[in-house]
């Protein structure tokens, strides 16, 4: 029986609630009443009410999943996102401060208000921003509101990813050689690096996003290159600890998408290919991957849902390898929460990753989440649209004056971008994600090629031409990508331009 005819009569509360808009001053966010929370009884397993801690097409969806499963929902938003869409389909949309990230979405306090506010069972972070926050989920869990992620002590476990890598090495996943904890300094990171051997990668703890990472090919510029990555690392993160991995040439970036509840059940879902990225941002991402088999997915798999069982994790997590070239897994990190990417495997396995989140915070089992083994169908294909130049990598925020989104078999679109909608300055430059699904790797390549073709937006630059010459790559059609594979193509193209 469909989850929202099985708790139907807990919903029954609120029948035909205005939708109200409401902005949280700061006055109001300083004399929020956040502790009379703590008096509520205790969060509802089955959730009537859900925020949605996030914006753009990542709030979009979680929507259109609670319209599923019939569950209202509650939007925040900033100022300069007032007329988002994400704002428009939300049951309640409440305002929480001015565009800066720092003053609305990042701020826990205003957030929590919201989520009092509004009255809510539980907050889903989406990705970026708040998700991967261990105090934001803590305070959430301490006020009585359920937070739709694993719990915060493992949270902040995967997010210390030194930590991360000793755990994982315990429990017996393929880590790469490097140090053991935090560098003391640049002394030490020498010493680590002729033991490992050159050349190295050093890493921020707290990273995240490539930031605070730096490749050591000599020791003559070693020095020089853990600063500079400690200083960017305690700026991005207030956090300038650092550690050291050898450093693959060439290598596949693969992630296995996992989902987990509350009785100790993980499940695999298998692997994405990201390996097509420019500094560390993933571009384009597919599933499966084209290098790996059916053993060693398997295997991996089954070693996953072991470590992750043993460890508590609970709900959807992804973790991240690199492959080198004779097609060996070596874990790097791991994501808890949401992917931008997650749509891919959704589209070979026909498995609602986000309603499956939401089922699994109010405490399903697995088996009446998934109904059954996961199978694995076709190929699938994303895209991610950035409002940027092309060639230039510059955002590009603005009006948007036209906007034709593509359509047909096996063709999906994740955005909240519309035709006269403004993209902010202030935030993340995705507008859109493309997703396509063939019956094989060659069926979808032909339907994203149609697809980005078929694909108007005007008004302000997108990639949308940066992936239509990445599809038609030679390279890229024969499935010889690796992490390397957009600076090879940038510089393929320098070298026929006219000005070369």
């Amino acid at each position: 029986m469909p989850y929202a005819q099985r708790h139907r009569k807990q919903r029954k509360g609120n029948p035909g609630r205005a939708k109200r808009a409401i902005f949280v001053s700061a006055t109001a966010v300083a004399n929020a009443s956040i502790a009379a929370t703590l008096a509520k009884a205790p969060a509802l397993r089955m959730f009537k009410k859900i925020l949605i801690a996030n914006r753009g097409e990542i709030a979009l969806r979680v929507i259109c999943a609670c319209k599923e499963l019939g569950i209202r929902t509650v939007a925040i938003y900033s100022e300069a996102d007032r007329n988002s869409l994400h704002v428009r389909f939300a049951d309640e949309a409440i305002c929480i401060g001015p565009p800066q990230l720092n003053q609305s979405y990042l701020n826990i306090p205003a957030v929590i208000s919201a989520a009092e506010i509004a009255n809510v069972d539980a907050i889903h972070p989406g990705y970026g921003l708040l998700a991967e926050n261990a105090n934001f989920a803590e305070v959430s869990e301490t006020c009585n509101i359920k937070f739709i992620g694993p719990p915060p002590e493992i949270t902040r476990l995967m997010g210390e990813k030194e930590k991360a890598r000793a755990a994982m090495k315990k429990a017996g996943v393929p880590i790469l050689p490097g140090s053991e904890g935090i560098l003391a300094g640049d002394g030490e990171a020498l010493e680590w690096a002729k033991h490992v051997g050159f050349p190295v990668i050093i890493k921020a703890s707290a990273g995240g996003g490539g930031r605070g990472m730096r490749i050591v090919r000599n020791e003559e510029e070693l020095p020089a290159l853990f600063k500079a990555a400690q200083s960017e690392a305690a700026a991005s993160f207030g956090n300038g600890d650092l550690y050291m991995e050898k450093f693959v040439e060439r290598p596949r970036h693969i992630e296995f998408q996992i989902l987990a509840d509350q009785y100790g059940n993980v499940v695999s879902l298998g692997e994405r290919e990201c390996s097509i990225q420019r500094r560390h941002q993933k571009l384009l991402e597919e599933s499966p991957s084209t290098q790996m088999t059916a053993e060693l997915r398997e295997n991996i798999g089954q070693i996953l849902s072991r470590t992750l069982s043993d460890i508590g994790y609970v709900n959807a997590g992804t973790i991240e390898f690199l492959m080198d070239e004779e097609r060996r897994l070596y874990f790097i990190e791991m994501n808890t929460r949401i992917q931008v990417e997650h749509p891919v495997t959704e589209m070979v396995t026909d498995v609602d990753l986000v309603k499956s989140q939401i089922l699994l915070a109010a405490g399903e089992r697995m088996e009446d989440v998934l109904h059954g083994p996961i199978v694995a169908r076709g190929h699938a294909i994303e895209c991610r649209i950035n409002a940027e130049h092309p060639e230039k990598f510059t955002p590009s925020a603005g009006r948007i004056t036209a906007f034709n989104p593509p359509g047909g078999t096996g063709v999906r679109i994740d955005t909240a971008a519309y035709a006269e909608g403004v993209i902010p300055p202030y935030y993340d430059s995705l507008i859109a994600k493309l997703i396509v699904r063939g019956k094989d790797r060659s069926e979808a390549v032909s339907r994203m090629s149609r697809a980005l073709e078929m694909f108007i937006v005007e008004g302000i630059y997108t990639t949308i031409p940066l992936h239509r010459r990445i599809l038609a790559d030679p390279d890229f059609r024969e499935g010889k990508v690796d992490t390397t594979f957009i600076e090879r193509f940038l510089a393929k193209k320098d070298k026929t331009s006219p000005a070369a």
